[in-house]
């Protein structure tokens, strides 16, 4: 059975920084690609970045270019998001996903199938 648990969520002040951990099982981690959504309080899910299976391949969302950082640890089955110069608008549910696929793939939200229950992510003014 695959497992996704994310982690690193906290409270944190506008213009901080904080890395969110994404570990994966049940299956070959290094083999599929992986992405983070988040969802924000009444608003819906919507994709942040995401990373190929050798992290050789990164894709974000326009309005997290240059701040949010996706990387991965193949050698240990864990995904990474660095999130830099935090904004207030940043507060949401952050969502790990496992892709299907060895490659991105677009729509993004195509392939994902495995999400974790997700981790929350609070910016202060």
């Amino acid at each position: 059975q695959v497992q996704v648990v994310e982690s690193g969520g906290g409270l944190v002040q506008a213009g901080g920084s904080l890395r969110l951990s994404c570990a994966a099982s049940g299956r070959t981690f290094s083999s599929y690609a992986m992405g983070w959504f988040r969802q924000a309080p009444g608003k819906e899910r919507e994709f942040v970045a995401a990373i190929s299976w050798s992290g050789g391949s990164t894709y974000y969302a326009d309005s997290m270019k240059g701040r949010f950082t996706i990387s991965r640890d193949n050698a240990k089955n864990t995904v990474y998001l660095q999130m830099n110069s935090l904004k207030p608008e940043d507060t949401a549910v952050y969502y790990c996903a496992g892709s299907r696929y060895a490659l991105i793939k677009f729509p993004i939200t195509d392939g994902m199938d495995y999400w974790g229950k997700g981790t929350l992510v609070t910016v202060s003014s």
